[in-house]
């Protein structure tokens, strides 16, 4: 494809991507595919021959498009908001058309020092003091293990650079609460931990984490012969958005030497509203924190940002220095191949930087005070209709409810709940996800689309009450 085919085929692409999103609200959300049929459509060998791009951009109206659970439709109530703003993606656009790589300042200067400014930029909105610097990873996911890596280095001091964890005396423990995401067992058991020594702490009526119980946790440990190493905590746990209590497990932490890492990928966007932030007071006293743009505020997935107070430490744990990326410039810049586990990165700061700019910081707090509101509404039509309860707080924009008929429990409410909400999604209308609190299957209802506005949150109360009351 010549630049001149290209720029024709592109401006196609935009106008495609824009009739698209301009046309969400009129499609249905959830893919009705069966599992295999996209496969049966699709070339079971690939082409030989070039194809013409009127062919590809058909087929992903025919094939792709029908095959997609539509995240950034008005009526997407399910999982979390993954907003995707416009600018964002044209910044993503950018950096993919640019090419270029961050193996090293040198590699991209431009990369390196746009996300050290988009970063802080990020920095400054969510509150944090200056004691904080922060990378772009991808996802929580690989963020909450660099942060088990690091932590775990710290606990071992630098088990690595000798037997490792294979060597060490005694067990290391992380600690976290019962509704922490999958994702924190996944990272301990990744940074060799190992499941009998992840320990789930029992929570309060509010799903948060219990201070006492974790620290009766980190005493018999101790007493025991292990060696508690870590700590993750839950801002806006994925269940129930429960906020464990920062200050005292921060407190906790300080007292037996241990490394707090806060998980806020989906809440943390929250602190952008300084009304929030006594959620998580007391987060100037963790270790590493970490929180995506790329959820309710409209970044592009992916841009997971990790924040970190000894960012020295981070680099002893994570740097690689071969001798074809070393350059004149290191020991002035920063490399952020030594922030993370990839040597090399993506420009992804382009569309924190755009969606930032073109947005603007009090454009973004309107719409997510909008959504506070939208879903505090919603909270109170749950509650003051017979039959319908709101399970747990609602501090910021999702709810966990349950429809419960007269007469029915156990099992029989499980079903009667996995059914309506089933309707639900297979009508096409709304899309929720059920989850299991306390033992029984419950609805989430996560507000937080860019379009989604309070005509649409009644519309779902209507469909809620009509669908659920009726099966």
């Amino acid at each position: 494809m010549t630049p001149e085919e290209f720029r024709a085929v592109g401006h196609r692409l935009i106008d495609w991507i824009a009739d698209y999103r301009k046309a969400l609200a009129d499609r249905p959300i959830m893919a009705r595919t069966e599992p295999g049929e996209i496969k049966a459509m699709l070339p079971s060998s690939p082409p030989q021959d070039p194809e013409d791009f009127d062919r590809i951009l058909a087929d992903v109206d025919r094939i792709i498009v029908p095959g997609l659970t539509l995240w950034q439709h008005p009526s997407f109530f399910g999982y979390f908001p993954s907003n995707v703003s416009l600018p964002s993606t044209l910044g993503d656009f950018l950096s993919t058309g640019l090419g270029v790589l961050g193996l090293s300042w040198q590699s991209s200067p431009a990369l390196t020092e746009l996300e050290e400014v988009a970063v802080d930029w990020m920095r400054q909105l969510i509150g944090l003091s200056a004691a904080w610097s922060g990378v772009i990873q991808d996802t929580a996911s690989t963020s909450t293990l660099v942060a088990l890596l690091c932590a775990r280095e710290r606990g071992a001091n630098f088990a690595m650079t000798r037997g490792g964890l294979q060597a060490e005396p005694a067990p290391l423990v992380v600690y976290a609460s019962g509704h922490a995401h999958s994702s924190v067992e996944k990272a301990a058991l990744l940074a060799g931990f190992g499941r009998d020594n992840v320990r789930a702490i029992p929570h309060d009526d509010a799903y948060a984490m219990r201070p006492d119980a974790l620290d009766a946790a980190i005493r018999r440990d101790l007493a025991e012969g292990r060696r508690p190493c870590a700590i993750v905590a839950g801002s806006g746990t994925t269940g129930t958005t429960a906020f464990d209590p920062i200050a005292p497990i921060a407190e906790a932490a300080r007292t037996h030497g241990l490394w707090l890492h806060v998980d806020a990928a989906m809440a943390g966007s929250a602190m952008i509203l300084p009304e929030c932030r006594t959620l998580w007071e007391g987060i100037e006293g963790a270790d590493s924190l970490v929180l995506n743009p790329h959820k309710w505020l409209g970044v592009a997935f992916d841009c997971s940002l990790y924040y970190v107070r000894d960012p020295e430490h981070l680099v002893r744990v994570m740097s690689t220095n071969p001798s074809y990326l070393q350059s004149s410039a290191d020991g002035r810049v920063k490399n952020y191949r030594d922030w993370g586990i990839p040597l090399g990165r993506r420009f992804r700061a382009l569309k924190l930087w755009f969606h930032l700019r073109a947005e603007g910081a009090e454009a973004l707090r309107t719409r997510l005070r909008r959504d506070l509101a939208n879903a505090a509404w919603l909270a109170d039509q749950v509650r003051a209709t017979p039959r319908w309860r709101v399970l747990a707080p609602v501090p910021l924009q999702t709810l966990c409810i349950r429809h419960e008929p007269a007469g029915l429990g156990g099992e029989a409410l499980d079903r009667h709940t996995l059914r309506w909400v089933d309707a639900i999604n297979r009508s096409g209308a709304a899309y929720l996800t059920p989850a299991v609190l306390d033992g029984r299957w419950m609805v989430r209802v996560s507000i937080g689309a860019e379009l989604t506005e309070r005509s649409h949150v009644e519309s779902l109360w209507g469909r809620l009450r009509e669908v659920a009351e009726t099966s």
